[in-house]
């Protein structure tokens, strides 16, 4: 469930803001997306994993926090961010 190290130097190199950008909001949101996406994936062959389950949800609702963040500060890297991850349709 857990990232790489190499995934996850992907996606800080894939979305920092600046060169030593390692922790802002557009990387955190990355990096939640993507674990999101893999324990969605381990919820659909795993059904009754409730704790798991749990989990997810804590994480998606991290990355809503951070979104309205991001979204209140400048709406065009908001727009810009949540259409190159593919998330909110």
């Amino acid at each position: 469930m857990t990232l790489t190290q190499q995934r996850k130097q992907e996606l800080i190199s894939s979305y920092q803001v600046h060169e030593t950008d390692t922790g802002s909001s557009d990387v955190q949101i990355a990096m939640l997306t993507e674990r999101i996406n893999r324990l969605s994936e381990h919820l659909r062959a795993n059904q009754k994993d409730h704790s798991s389950r749990r989990g997810l949800l804590k994480l998606i609702g991290q990355r809503k926090r951070l979104l309205a963040y991001v979204q209140k500060e400048d709406r065009e890297r908001y727009q810009a961010l949540i259409s190159r991850l593919g998330i909110r349709g």
